[in-house]
């Protein structure tokens, strides 16, 4: 299940569900260095459940999501027939794009619509410490992140690494990561312009093709062959815990600060802080299941990270994401606290083990990942699937009979 077939005349790809992110970019490529396709960073990632959950990456400010971007697929539904876009209709075909996995059918392929991309991109990844001022260039990042041209994603993964300098002190900092569809001498000005306390330089970034950023921002070593791509052993492996948050107003600089105190611990503690705004911003709420679009600054991934087996450290890593997740409570979004379905978060509730969860039962987690598309999930569940035969811990409920 792991055929793509990629159409430059048409500017499409039809992709079967087990592909990987990695072997669509490299055929792409093979066919193309000026397409591309807006979806996540990680290579071995599959197409069938990152599509399915929407997907982004680093072209979500000019492009939107993975799932803004499908034009039509094969699925099989609950009675064994396998049905297109045209043969399943449109409700199915907009719960499909951004719904979750697992809920309505099995997806066998998707056709994709590829998107324009330069043949020169530059990417850059500039680290600041606390004592560089890190703490103050996170606060004006959320101030503009948004609201920069299109072309430029900026993204912060903030670290705690448990190591310390020679004077004892923690080496926490804030990596800003980012790709511009442009060359250098087009982005300096532009940073210049929007983002002059960061202090870029055209020595900090590096010009490449668009697939070669992929590989970039994987974190394969620079000079890797476009053939990584195809690798699906995972470049980093350990046990983890995440959790997501939606940001829609900026975080203030003392709980910036109260931050860097809650990643002094010994494991590997990270913070992802992906923009939207740009395409995001032109994309109702009920386009897509998917509906954190306007409004919304930017998407947060947690994680901790241990490589010890055993419940004790597992237990005392788990509780220190819970205690930053908690932390965070004042400073994201609110009624609900959205989550992004993609970072499958089995704290915020779970279906039993038989039928029986209601609708309403289900809104605990259902509503954090739909906001106001959950009920319409539900709604096409109940048509396609009124047994509830596709179901999993945080499925798609059956709407109650009147």
């Amino acid at each position: 299940m792991r055929s793509i077939e990629v159409n430059i005349e048409e500017e499409t790809a039809w992709i079967q569900s087990g592909a990987t992110l990695g072997e669509l970019y490299y055929a792409i490529a093979k066919k193309s260095l000026v397409h591309g396709f807006p979806a996540g960073l990680c290579p071995t990632v599959g197409i069938g459940g990152h599509l399915s959950g929407g997907g982004f990456g680093t072209l979500v400010r000019k492009y939107g999501l993975a799932a803004d971007n499908i034009l039509d697929a094969y699925l099989v539904d609950v009675n064994g027939r396998v049905v297109d876009r045209k043969a399943m209709g449109e409700e199915l075909f907009w719960a499909i794009r951004g719904g979750g996995g697992g809920n309505f059918g099995v997806v066998l392929s998707w056709k994709i619509k590829l998107v324009r991309v330069p043949e020169n991109v530059t990417v850059f990844t500039v680290p600041r410490t606390v004592e560089q001022g890190a703490s103050e260039l996170v606060l004006r990042w959320q101030y503009i992140a948004s609201e920069l041209h299109e072309d430029l994603f900026i993204r912060i993964i903030i670290l705690g690494v448990g190591e310390k300098s020679s004077g004892g002190k923690r080496i926490d900092q804030a990596s800003f990561n980012s790709l511009f569809l442009g060359e250098i001498d087009r982005l300096i000005p532009l940073m210049n312009r929007s983002f002059p306390e960061l202090g870029l330089k055209a020595e900090d970034c590096t010009e490449m093709s668009w697939v070669e950023s992929t590989i970039y921002f994987a974190g394969f070593p620079k000079g890797s062959p476009l053939e990584v791509l195809l690798d699906k052993t995972q470049l980093y492996k350990s046990n983890f815990k995440a959790k997501s948050d939606f940001v829609t107003k900026p975080i203030p600089k003392n709980a910036i600060e109260g931050i860097w105190k809650m990643f002094q611990e010994e494991e590997v503690a990270i913070m992802i802080m992906d923009p939207f705004g740009g395409k995001m911003n032109e994309i109702s709420e009920s386009e897509a299941p998917f509906p954190h679009r306007k409004g919304n600054l930017y998407n947060i991934q947690y994680m901790v990270k241990w490589d010890k087996d055993g419940m004790e450290t597992s237990n005392r890593s788990v509780n220190r994401i819970t205690s930053l997740y908690r932390y965070m409570t004042p400073f994201v979004s609110k009624s609900p606290r959205a989550a992004y379905v993609n970072y499958r978060d089995l704290d915020l509730g779970t279906n039993k083990k038989d039928k029986t969860t209601t609708y309403m039962e289900a809104a605990a987690w259902g509503v954090k990942y739909f906001k106001g598309n959950f009920k319409r999930l539900a709604q096409v569940k109940s048509k396609v699937d009124p047994e509830n035969f596709f179901r999993n811990e945080q499925s798609i409920p059956l709407l109650p009979t009147p």
